[in-house]
């Protein structure tokens, strides 16, 4: 079958001119997929919802269903000026915010529980987007280097707290699903066993990032795998080059301005968040699962000299034995059993 790609035209390089360009919005996504007000009573959960980023503009689209979304942030007044905003559109549904900081596997516990009570055991859609890009080196309150207990392990952590609530809402007709907001980056990334922590290797920003968003693009895989036979699919995604504050530690805005061709592949945060919608929503992607996304498409793989802007997976993003080896090590390191 061929790949679906419903934009391609406006994903054609010819037709790139930088954010704010033809590329559809979450917001577009939406209207095109009919789905304005039609998702009374579903509940999406969404990480990281901070001003200036992509979750923001994820939780704006998919508060046009009129579901009722969660979003979580390190910081409750910046999610609560968050959750103003996306009320602004007068749609039923409630929004909610839940403190949390992923660098802590209590606070994810902690958040978790808050949000299973205040959903009374429900989710439909769980959009893990939260991150940190390419920072310098740290460890998590419990240890683990600061970018893969972040981007990776609490994510895995929350999943699996609210992985009973995703099965016991799901259904054939209308199957849960589980978004992982990945990176182009995985495709320089490769999961070190033997020193996830960095703890005897030179520790680079960049090398950190791309392991950690490999193991996004592994852990949807392997969750799909597991999962997809109960109606649990999961997916992971390229949200494509967005200028958020996630970026604050790469080379600033002239720099790109100085390469046209990679300034217009930009997009704006609204463009940004388009993938991720599509992914969660999209009726053409119903009882599909272990699908790594971007340009709003199932993505092509990447051929070796392809630059990071052209789009595409690596062979490593798809490695069966890999992704239940992390899936495995992970549990233990957040302290869960099967």
């Amino acid at each position: 079958m061929p790949r679906l790609h419903p934009y391609h035209d406006q994903h054609s390089f010819k037709n790139l001119n930088g954010p704010g360009d033809s590329r559809p919005t979450a917001t577009q996504i939406i209207e095109d997929q009919g789905l304005v007000d039609k998702w009374a009573g579903k509940v999406v959960l969404i990480t990281g919802c901070s001003p200036g980023g992509l979750g923001p503009e994820t939780a704006k689209a998919i508060h046009l269903t009129g579901a009722d979304v969660y979003i979580t942030s390190r910081d409750i007044a910046k999610g609560k000026q968050v959750a103003d905003e996306v009320l602004a559109d007068d749609k039923p549904g409630k929004v909610e915010v839940i403190q949390m900081d992923l660098g802590s596997f209590a606070s994810v516990r902690a958040a978790a529980a808050e949000f299973l009570r205040k959903s009374d055991n429900k989710l439909n859609i769980l959009i893990n987007n939260a991150g940190i890009m390419a920072c310098p080196e740290g460890k998590t309150e419990d240890g683990i280097e600061l970018q893969f207990g972040t981007n990776h392990l609490g994510h895995f952590l929350l999943f699996n707290l609210l992985k009973d609530a995703l099965l016991a809402s799901a259904t054939p007709s209308f199957n849960s699903r589980v978004l992982s907001v990945a990176s182009g980056a995985h495709r320089r990334g490769k999961i070190n066993f033997d020193d996830l922590n960095f703890d005897h290797t030179e520790y680079t920003p960049l090398g950190a990032y791309d392991q950690s968003k490999l193991a996004n693009v592994l852990f949807a895989n392997e969750l799909d795998r597991r999962y997809g036979p109960q109606n649990l699919r999961a997916l992971s995604l390229h949200p494509g080059g967005i200028l958020t504050p996630l970026a604050r530690y790469l080379p600033s805005l002239d720099n790109v301005k100085g390469d046209p061709k990679l300034y217009n592949t930009l997009k704006s945060p609204a463009q940004g968040a388009a993938t991720t919608v599509w992914g969660a929503v999209a009726k053409e992607l119903e009882g599909k699962g272990g699908i790594y996304l971007d340009e709003v498409a199932e993505a092509w793989l990447a051929p070796p000299d392809a630059l990071y802007y052209h789009g595409g997976y690596a062979p490593q993003a798809f490695d069966p034995p890999t992704e239940k080896k992390l899936w495995d090590i992970s549990l233990k390191l957040v302290g869960l059993s099967e």
